[in-house]
Parts: structure tokens; sequence; C-alpha cells
């Protein structure tokens, strides 16, 4: 059964804490995942989490703490001394432990690697700190399985097993040179079906996927995801193995670049969140909201020149807001598909003529069926026949104008280096909103001799 966190559900664990009825604290816990206790956690204050945490087995809390979002985390850990911590870290896959350590000061962070009572993984967390958080090598988690190629299959079940103890996941066994250089892949498959005195060079896998340390987390990503990686061996500039990057870890960039691209088209600079501080919030939505700002007054101002044709056919002004919205919608249609064609890395890239020739084609069949309708709306109210072929014409020239802006401006930033998805948000639809101002009352003026 799911589990479903109430605010009665919530009291009830208070008032247990309250009372600190252990027995009963426990209890309520037991049938539940790690992931439902950090819910909870979420609801309660730091004392009573911190209670509640330490009523439960280390491992669980070790799971709890590896599950929480990063700035609950660090505000949550300030209760817990440094060894405390060290319990937790000492049952964390390493790249989870450098990700917590990373979050802490200096001097709890060196105080925790201190007291760890397991000294190869205070090693392993010392080998991956000094990498950025966003390459391969801040990504990747020391505990893997490798075997020597020189090996048999039994030599290598052997060590399998001592070397699995401290592995969560054993997707595949790695198969290194004498220096530890990384030669292939060995499925678990193969192990099993081979003779115990099968050389091991003559079962594994020598194509086999890996990234190098320096590597950038979206191209670990792209990776995994091309070739439908469970884990991918990293190496370092000479081929040697150094780790392993799983998908799990993959699926938080995954999530955290469509979280981040999701926010630019919307006008939102930056990292943020719902329970963020009131200025973090306005801070990261401010300047996009000003950039329309500043583009709703330049179309008012820019309405205003033509106050004295509104003023000899006044329907005209009615159809200003269709000559805006339909712009500013076929812009983000069209360079929402683009920006899906850009992030995907793994086909061919299509030349920017091609893309033109296909968003034309599009846009002529989009723009003529509007056309046609609003066309016949305007005969059909009794506007003049003149009033219709304007703002049909109007609207067909806005929909081409607007998908070759949602075409060219996502291409463009991508090739100077900026983030296409910004373009998508609020800087396509002011522009589209003052080229379609400027088309609707330009037409106007030919075609009504005003």
């Amino acid at each position: 059964m799911t589990f479903e966190l109430t605010k009665e559900y919530v009291e009830n664990i208070q008032e247990l804490i309250a009372n600190e009825d252990s027995a009963a604290i426990q209890a309520q816990m037991e049938g539940l995942f790690a992931a439902d206790i950090t819910g909870l956690i979420s609801e309660l204050g730091t004392d009573n989490a911190k209670f509640l945490i330490n009523q439960l087995e280390t491992e669980t809390g070790a799971e709890i703490l590896a599950d929480m979002d990063p700035n609950e985390r660090r505000e949550f850990l300030k209760a817990f001394t440094s060894e405390e911590i060290s319990k937790f870290v000492n049952l964390f896959d390493s790249d989870d432990a450098v990700d917590l350590l990373n979050e802490q000061p200096i001097r709890v962070r060196e105080e925790v690697i201190a007291w760890l009572e397991d000294r190869e993984q205070a090693r392993f967390i010392l080998d991956l700190l000094h990498y950025d958080e966003d390459v391969a090598g801040g990504l990747m988690q020391k505990e893997l399985v490798k075997a020597n190629v020189n090996w048999t299959v039994n030599e290598c079940i052997e060590e399998l097993r001592k070397q699995a103890e401290d592995v969560g996941k054993v997707y595949a066994v790695y198969v290194i040179e004498d220096n530890g250089k990384l030669l292939g892949i060995l499925s678990l498959k193969k192990i099993v079906l081979a003779h115990k005195d099968t050389k091991i060079e003559s079962l594994y896998d020598k194509d086999v996927i890996f990234v190098e340390t320096y590597r950038p987390a979206e191209e670990v990503a792209e990776l995994m995801q091309r070739y439908d990686l469970d884990a991918l061996p990293v190496v370092n500039v000479q081929g040697k193995l150094l780790g392993r990057i799983t998908i799990d870890d993959v699926i938080d960039v995954i999530t955290e670049q469509a979280s981040s691209d999701t926010l630019a088209m919307a006008g939102i600079t930056g990292d943020v969140e719902e329970d963020d501080t009131i200025w973090q919030q306005t801070k990261a939505r401010l300047p996009w909201l000003l950039v329309g700002m500043m583009g709703g007054i330049l179309a008012a101002k820019f309405i205003s020149f033509f106050e004295g044709d509104l003023k000899i056919i006044p329907a005209m002004a009615a159809f200003i807001p269709i000559i805006g919205s339909t712009g500013g919608n076929v812009g983000i249609q069209t360079s929402s598909i683009i920006l899906q064609s850009l992030a995907d890395k793994t086909g061919l890239d299509t030349i920017v003529g091609q893309r033109l020739v296909r968003m034309f084609a599009v846009a002529f069949i989009n723009g003529l069926i509007i056309s046609c309708i609003v066309f016949g709306f305007n005969l059909l109210i009794g506007n003049h026949l003149q009033l219709a072929l304007v703002v049909s014409t109007a609207l067909m020239s806005v929909v081409f104008l607007a998908s070759f802006m949602g075409t060219v401006t996502p291409i463009i930033l991508d090739k100077i280096g900026i983030n296409p998805a910004v373009a998508s948000g609020p800087f396509i639809t002011t522009a589209n909103d003052l080229i379609g101002y400027g088309v609707y009352f330009g037409l106007a003026h030919l075609l009504l001799d005003l």
C-alpha cells in the first residue's frame, strides 16, 4: 500500500516524540521506506526530526540523509556533531558522501573524515573531493567490482564476493590490466555460465563505453541515455579505471537540467524552488519580468503612434490582442521544438536551411488556416472587406515572422554559448509583439490608405 503523509499522521508522530515513546515510533516506522520517512522528517522541526532519526537503524538513517534535499539536509545536520554525521557517512556510497560533505563547512568536513571507521571509505572520499560536482569525476563513485584480465573465472568469482560486499548494486565486472588500465567489461551472465577454469581474457567484451573524469555531466547523461546504460566506467587521461557512474546519479542530472530549462523557458533565472525565501524567488523572476515590462512599454508606445488610425477605424483595436497572442504562441511553439532538437545530440545535426524550409511549410499551413478563419469571422460580423484583408494578411505575416524568430533565435544563442532555453520565454514573446504590431499597422497603412 502506498504511504500517504497526512496532517493527522504528522501530529501523531509529534505526540509520540514529545512523549519520547521510542517503541511506538519504531513500530510506526517499521513498514515505511526511507523515502517515506524523508518526507515525514521535512514536516517536523529539527529537534523532533533528530529524535526520530536516532530511533531508527543507522542504515535507514543513512538512506534518509542521502535522499534529503541538499539545502534541507545542510540545515538539518547543523544539529549533529561531526562524530554523529560520520556514522551515517560511513554507510554512504562515496559519491553521495562527497555530496554531503561538500555542503558542510571545511572544519566539519575534515572532522567527519577523521571520524570515519572505514578508512577505505575515507580514502575514496578524499580522492573524489577535488573534482567539480558538474563533471564525470564529481558524479562517480569509487565502489565497483573489477577483475584482472589474467584471472580465471573461479578467481574472479572469489574476488567478486569480496568486492561486492561494499558495492550496493553490481551491474557488471570491469576488466583491467595489471596497471589498472580499463580493457573491457564482463557481464555477470557470462561469469555464471563459464567454466571455472576459463580465462577472463577470453570472455570479456572489449567494446566498452567509458568517460574521462573531466567530461561535463551533461555529456555523461547523454551517453547513458543514448546507449541505455545502467552504469558507466570512469577513467583518467591514461585510461586507468577510477570509478563508475550509476543511473541514479544521471537521473539527478537529467532532472536538474530539465528543471533548469523549464524555469528558463518561463523566464526564471537560477535555481529556485517554492520554499525558497521571498528575496530568492523575487531575484529569480524579476529580470525577465522587467524584460517583458519593457517590451510592453515599447509595444504601448508603438501603438500610440497609430492613435489617429484607430480613431479612423476603431474596429482595428479589437484585433490587436489576436495579433500579439498569435505571434507569442507561434514563437514559443517553434522554439520549443528547436530546443528539443538542440538537446538531442544522438542524431545528425540538421542544417539551418533545412530547419527554415520545414518551418516555413508548417507556418504556411497554420497561417493559412488561421487567416481564413479570421477573414470569415470579419465578414460574418459585418466588417469591411478591406479590414478583413488587413487582419488576415497581418496574421499570416505574423505566423511566418514568429516562426522565423522561434527557429533562428535558439540556434544563434546555442552557437554563441548562451542557454537557448531563455529564448523561449519573455524574449521571443516580447519581440513577436513588437514585430506583429508593426506588421499589422504597416499593412493597414498600405491597404487602407490611412
